[in-house]
């Protein structure tokens, strides 16, 4: 009797952490291929974002994206080439302040090469530069969390426009979460 009770609580905990653990989601794998020669992705007068911080800001953005937009089991794998954040550093008198100004011709540029694979295998790939002249008309700051508020929403338009919804994997990406 206590070996049979003994295997329904393994099967009761085996349950659970089937329970927990949830769905697969989408795999999203980022790197960055020379990050200290990127046009502009870090304050250079010391009062801004650093590199480190702007790059885990990024991968948190993509993989966050790669989430919303992808089915369960896909994996992504992204190569950043290079970024352009929106605006351009304006030094200001002392002490250095490294002000970004953000103007309509100043928009965030991210170049990036992708693999999406389904089952192992590779169903898109592809270099694309990320950007929107338009960037200020369609993201607006003061309804964003965390940073990089015009990066987000040019990645956010690539995600939609590059790993479109079917209705099939829509019914996926529903149960995955």
């Amino acid at each position: 009797m206590g070996g049979a009770f003994h295997g329904r609580r393994i099967g009761l905990a085996a349950l659970a952490t089937l329970l927990l653990a949830g769905p697969a989601l989408a795999d999203v794998r980022v790197r960055y291929v020379a990050p200290e020669r990127f046009t502009d992705a870090e304050n250079r007068w010391g009062s801004g974002q650093s590199l480190r911080v702007t790059l885990a800001e990024m991968t948190r953005i993509l993989e966050e994206l790669g989430q919303r937009y992808l089915g369960a089991g896909d994996t992504l794998d992204l190569s950043v080439l290079d970024i352009d954040l929106a605006g351009f550093e304006r030094p200001t008198a002392i002490p250095p302040s490294g002000l970004r100004v953000v103007t309509d011709a100043t928009p965030p540029r991210i170049r990036l090469a992708y693999t999406l694979k389904r089952g192992g295998r590779a169903v898109a790939r592809g270099e694309d530069t990320v950007t929107d002249i338009n960037f200020l008309l369609t993201a607006n700051p003061r309804f964003s969390t965390g940073g990089l508020y015009y990066e987000r929403a040019v990645l956010r338009d690539w995600f939609a426009r590059r790993f479109p919804r079917t209705p099939e994997r829509a019914q996926t990406i529903r149960r995955a979460r």
